[in-house]
């Protein structure tokens, strides 16, 4: 079963993350409540405008893993360079020890290219499929998924907006996902998400059953 990951977008949002049909995604700059209940993950703000550096992000996140619990954290990222898999490599390879000795699941965001210069798979706990959108609905990235769940690790998919996007994800395998599409009209479209998360659910795919 995918668990869609949203921003806490209204009382209608944070009411379906508090009784569990979606989970929550932080970032540093958002700066919102954890819905009570709620199952959450840690985004690092590198994609997009959010990002405040390496030592406050952490700050953020220690504060966060302790203000929420680590038993509700799914995982927390970390600190990535945006398509750019050596540039990932260098600087997440610090952090993800320090990530799991906050008590909580480390993810590596995995880019373009990642799998030519070697996964660290004994270092992280969740593969998070980042990258171009050509590149994480690929042939590349759905091997790197299924090699994780043969590992035993989590899977993630990022900016996951469409029905046919949360498809694919769940084809890779993926436990997770999330996307913006609950921070643009929330109420208009949450009944659109629970919708296709409960066809989805309803209609698996051959490799998820």
């Amino acid at each position: 079963m995918v668990r869609y990951l949203g921003t806490p977008s209204g009382p209608d949002v944070r009411a379906a993350m508090s009784a569990g049909l979606i989970g929550c995604m932080t970032t540093p700059a958002q700066g919102n409540r954890i819905p009570d209940g709620a199952h959450y993950a840690c985004d690092n703000g590198k994609f997009g405008k959010g990002w405040p550096g390496a030592d406050r992000w952490f700050e953020w996140l220690t504060r966060t893993v302790d203000r929420y619990g680590p038993d509700r954290c799914l995982w927390a990222v970390a600190p990535d360079v945006p398509f750019d898999a050596a540039g990932t490599l260098a600087e997440s390879l610090p952090w993800l020890p320090q990530i799991r000795a906050l008590g909580i699941p480390a993810a590596f965001a995995a880019q373009d290219g990642c799998d030519e210069l070697g996964v660290p798979w004994d270092d992280f706990d969740v593969l998070f499929i980042a990258g171009s959108t050509e590149w994480k609905t690929g042939p590349t990235a759905e091997q790197l998924a299924r090699e994780a769940r043969a590992r035993g690790k989590g899977i993630h998919m990022g900016r996951v907006n469409s029905l046919q996007r949360l498809r694919t994800a769940e084809w890779f395998g993926c436990d997770s996902v999330d996307g913006t599409y609950l921070a643009f009209g929330p109420d208009k479209n949450l009944p659109t998400l629970l919708d296709w998360l409960d066809d989805l659910h309803h209609q698996p795919s051959i490799f998820a059953a």
